[in-house]
């Protein structure tokens, strides 16, 4: 069965990605001063989930965004380790992600009722 993209998932998957962006961006002075990381170490995780949303968000065009959008999911919930609201924050934006994607289909009549 081949994945096929609508442009009400690319709208939707696109705004919990920009979202998303900001936030894991916030985790990084959060992590710092609050937590205690290395700046090193919460750069690197902060921007690095900023940047992977951002590409993600870029390539929802295609099957492969998706693939790294969920991926994306999956690593804002591990960032709970270096900030501990994060493993909250993660399961609500792969909610959102999850959803994003099930109500466009849904809306766009691409799946069976």
């Amino acid at each position: 069965m081949k994945f096929q993209v609508t442009p009400g998932m690319r709208r939707l998957g696109a705004s919990v990605l920009g979202l998303e962006a900001i936030v894991v961006g916030l985790i990084t002075p959060v992590a710092i001063s609050v937590n205690g990381v290395t700046p090193a170490l919460a750069v690197t995780v902060g921007i690095g989930l900023l940047v992977l949303c951002l590409v993600a968000a870029g390539l929802l065009k295609r099957p492969i965004g998706y693939v790294l959008g969920t991926v994306v999911q999956v690593l804002a919930i591990c960032a709970g380790f270096l900030v501990p609201t994060m493993f909250f924050l993660g399961v609500v934006f792969a909610a959102l992600w999850i959803t994003s994607i099930f109500v466009a289909r849904r809306v766009e009549g691409v799946t069976s009722r």
